[in-house]
Order: structure tokens, then sequence, then C-alpha cells
């Protein structure tokens, strides 16, 4: 789970300190840098995938021959993403997040097994930049309870890095002889491989690995899904997800069903039982009325061609999803992405209501809360709907969630620079410091109504 993002200089952000909740919402205008926060976990995470160790960061724009473009974000070079597009700028950032286990560093030195630090949070802290029109990763630390392990450039006159520890009375041991400079870091979170030379850094690789699982563990869904298809051709994968566009849904329904994969629908507790996962989805679709029930039929048996029915009613005869409202096939690759993960993983997704009447929108607010409680599986939506955040509120205040698992921001455009105001909510749900015109001028709106009204009443009465 992650707990804590610091971002400086990075697109429309100048400075962002932001501290994540089992469900975190971005609320805002347009253009005022809500995508950009999604965005550059994104990069981390297709950074962690590019298999070129030579890039520091991966911007994107690669294409696969014969799929299309293969990225989470495509975000043009250094230039278009540093702040202001001054390529003098270092783009530096801290993210915190919790471990699914303790981990327990022994002590190199010691034939025994000697615990030398344990916690179960790990930070990692990152600077890049241009130097000599190269982008280069200046300094890479990790930060281990109170310890902090840096490589960063040598302080002495020869060029190259050297590994520091810091908050801790450990020193790292150099190799017999006269060791050269350590190479700059690989990419944004690897130590280079003279650093393991070293006759006490064996550990550095737990932090590497424990940072790339936490990537893994990192999901997408972005705001334009795909249109529904009356037949669709499954060869039996298994998909790591729906895809950024909901692409892969059917399959990651197709294989979690042929597996028997079952979830929970109310938070671990004695007497709750697991669901199979096709009726999990099935339930929250009926629940958001949006259909009576759903199902994904062969057409015929060794087709591999599968359509996805469904009923609108008790008594409507199956329809194929391309047949009714187009709601449903917007909000499925949501409702898959959210129960088709594993336990303890993160879900990014950039406005999940686009398409949803009101009333399913709030109802979302329920899906991620459940989802959250009974999955463990941390949220973080961007989105423009009022409706959604009323019903986190609403939530909040029956104690159906806790004020503390709900994290909300207004984020906001001041002379080009974005700016996340961390929404204040009560244990009553109430925002104790609602930004003005957060969705518009609502009482405005209202009274110039009457107004109006009431000028054209007296006006006609007149007559």
């Amino acid at each position: 789970m992650l707990n804590r993002l610091e971002l400086a200089n990075f697109k429309a952000w100048r400075k962002a300190d932001l501290e994540f909740g089992k469900v975190t919402g971005f609320f805002g205008a347009n253009s005022a840098g809500k995508s950009s926060l999604l965005q550059f976990l994104l990069l981390l995470k297709q950074t962690k995938n590019a298999t070129d160790r030579g890039l520091v960061l991966d911007f994107g724009g690669q294409t696969d021959l014969f799929e299309g473009p293969r990225d989470y974000a495509n975000l043009g070079t250094f230039a278009d993403v540093v702040h202001g597009h001054r390529d003098d700028r270092a783009i530096r950032w801290q993210l915190d997040w919790t471990l699914p286990h303790t981990l327990r560093i022994d002590d190199p030195s010691s034939a025994e097994p000697i615990p030398l630090f344990e916690d179960d949070r790990l930070g990692l802290a990152c600077s890049i930049a241009l130097e000599d029109q190269r982008l280069r990763t200046r300094e890479l630390a990790y930060r281990f309870g109170d310890a902090t392990f840096s490589l960063r450039p040598n302080a002495g006159a020869d060029p190259g890095f050297e590994l520091v520890a810091k908050g801790t009375s450990f020193e790292f041991k150099r190799p017999p002889g006269r060791p050269k400079p350590l190479s700059p870091p690989v990419k944004t979170h690897l130590f280079p491989n003279q650093a393991k030379s070293y006759q006490n850094s064996e550990f550095l690789g737990d932090f590497e690995l424990a940072y790339e699982q936490m990537m893994d563990s990192l999901y997408y869904l972005g705001p334009l899904r795909v249109y529904p298809r009356r037949q669709y051709h499954w060869s039996g994968t298994s998909p790591k997800d729906v895809g950024p566009s909901g692409e892969r849904t059917m399959d990651a329904l197709l294989a979690a069903t042929r597996d028997q994969e079952i979830r929970r629908l109310r938070p671990p507790a004695p007497g709750v039982r697991k669901i199979a996962f096709q009726k999990i989805v099935a339930h929250w679709l009926k629940k958001l009325r949006l259909i009576h029930d759903f199902s994904l039929e062969e057409v015929a048996a060794g087709t591999n061609l599968y359509r996805s029915m469904v009923k609108t009613s008790p008594a409507s005869p199956p329809t194929a999803l391309t047949d009714v409202g187009f709601g449903v096939s917007q909000v499925l690759p949501t409702l898959v992405l959210l129960y088709y993960v594993p336990e303890g993983a993160t879900v990014l997704m950039e406005q999940p209501e686009i398409h949803l009447h009101p009333a399913v929108q709030a109802g979302l607010a329920d899906v991620m809360l459940n989802v959250a409680a009974a999955r463990n599986v941390q949220i973080i939506v961007e989105s423009h709907s009022e409706h959604l955040l009323r019903r986190l509120q609403r939530r909040v205040a029956e104690e159906a969630a806790s004020a503390g698992d709900v994290k909300l921001y207004f984020v906001s455009s001041r002379r080009g620079v974005a700016h996340a105001d961390d929404l204040a909510l009560n244990e009553y749900g109430e925002i104790e410091n609602w930004p003005q015109s957060f969705f518009g001028d609502e009482f405005g709106e209202i009274s110039a109504i009457a107004e109006s009204s009431l000028r054209r009443k007296m006006a006609k009465a007149a007559e």
C-alpha cells in the first residue's frame, strides 16, 4: 500500500506532498494536474518494466507491431515533463509504502542470524536531471526504519558515486584493494553491480526487489474504455489485468471463471463466504441497477467464441451486451479489475464515472469502499464526479467507512502551478475546508434560477 508521495518539478507540479488512504480521490477542474499524479506513478512502473537498463526513465512511445501502443503513459521527453519545460531543473521524488510482510535484514558480518534492521515500511528517494545533454540519476536512496542507504556523487576528487549509510552505526565495507568509484544508479531504483561487491551490501538487493514488487502491484484503468463487441475470441490466456482501456476485460473474466476463482463480497469475518467471480460481478451490476443478470456464454462448444449476455429485468429475455445501455460496458472493466487484481494491490483509475448515470456514479463509491475493506485493495481515483464524492462522505457519516481510510484532495491550478488541497474530512462525513466553487457555484445557480423565475412571474402578473 502506498503511504506517501513527495514530488517536485513534474509537469504542472512545482511541489506536491500527498498522503494516501485506502481510498484516495483527486477532484478538481480540467487540466489542473490530477492526471499527472497518476501518470507519474505509471511512469515509474513502465520504467521498472523496461528491458533497457540504460534508460533513466521510460517516457513511453514504444509500439508493438501487432497490438499498437504498449505503454501506460506516453509522455514525450524530459523537457516535456519537467516543470515549466525548464530542462535545467531536477525532478525529485520520494515514495513511501507498506510492505506485504515485515522485512528483516540480518547483520552481514555475523555468522549467526542477528537482526540488524527490521520494519514493514520502505521508502525510496530519487533525483534526476540533464547533465551534458544526457538524463542521469543524481542520487538514489532507500529509507528503512531510521536508517537511510544512499548512492550519491563522490564527495572526493574522483568522479563517480559512493555508498553511504545514515541514521545508523552500520558502515559499508569496501572490498580489499583500492576500489574505483561506483557507477551511477541504474534506472531510478537499482544500485550498480559494483555496489554488490561490497562485503556487507547484499541486503540492498532486498530493497530493490521490494520496490519492484510494489510496482508490480500497481494496476491501471484509463478514462476511455473500449466499445463492447458481439463476440469475443478467448485463447485461454490469463491476463495480468484488464488493460489500460479495458480491452482484456472479457479475457480476465473468462480466466477467473475457468479457474473457479472466488472472492469475498464482505470484509473477512466468521460466516462470510466467498462467491464465484462471475456471480460477484453480476451482483454489483444488479446492485447498481444497471441490469438484472449477466453471463458469458460460449457461442458453440469448442469455438472459443464467447458472447456477453444480460437481462435488463427478471422477465426480459437475454440480450447481447452491445444491445443495452452503453454504461454497462463502461463500468464492467472497473468491476472486473477491482476483483481480479490480487489482494493488497493498488488500483489507479481515471474518471471511472464516464458515461454513467449519477446514481451509478454514487454506487461506484460503495464498490470501492467494499473492495478496500473486503480485499485490502487500495484505490486511487481521479474523478470529476460530485456524486461519487458525496457517497464517500455519506458512508463516513454513517460509520460504514472510516474518515482515516478516505483521503480526498482538491486539485487546482494557480498561475500555471498545480496545488493539492487536503480536504479535511471529519468523522461525521463533513468536509471542513470546502473550496470555493468546488463543483461550480451551486448556490449561485439556485439563486439565479429563483431570481429569474420571480422576475418573469412578476412581469407576467403585471400584464
